[in-house]
């Protein structure tokens, strides 16, 4: 599975990062919530697009490992990680 080059982008609402994964052969837009970041990957509450970005890329191994499983156990489009698919059991 990888990254389609199409760029990660802050939704429209601000509560989500929308991108698009390459799973097997298949394009699926995904998104990860703004909760997720904010609880699992360090994003400051009210951080700005750009801060939210970066948060997004260098949890981008995480998000898309997560993704992946959670494809894999319920292929589903669009794909949507919350908080609750990054904590650990």
């Amino acid at each position: 599975m990888e990254v389609v080059d199409r760029a990660a982008a802050v939704s429209p609402d601000g509560r989500a990062v929308v991108f698009m994964l390459s799973i097997r052969g298949r394009e699926v837009e995904c998104a990860v919530a703004r909760e997720a970041l904010e609880e699992h990957f360090w994003l400051p509450r009210g951080a700005n697009r750009t801060n939210t970005l970066r948060t997004f890329e260098n949890g981008g191994n995480r998000i898309v490992a997560v993704a992946q499983r959670k494809f894999l156990a319920r292929p589903a489009e669009p794909l949507r990680l919350t908080a609750s698919d990054f904590v650990t059991r």
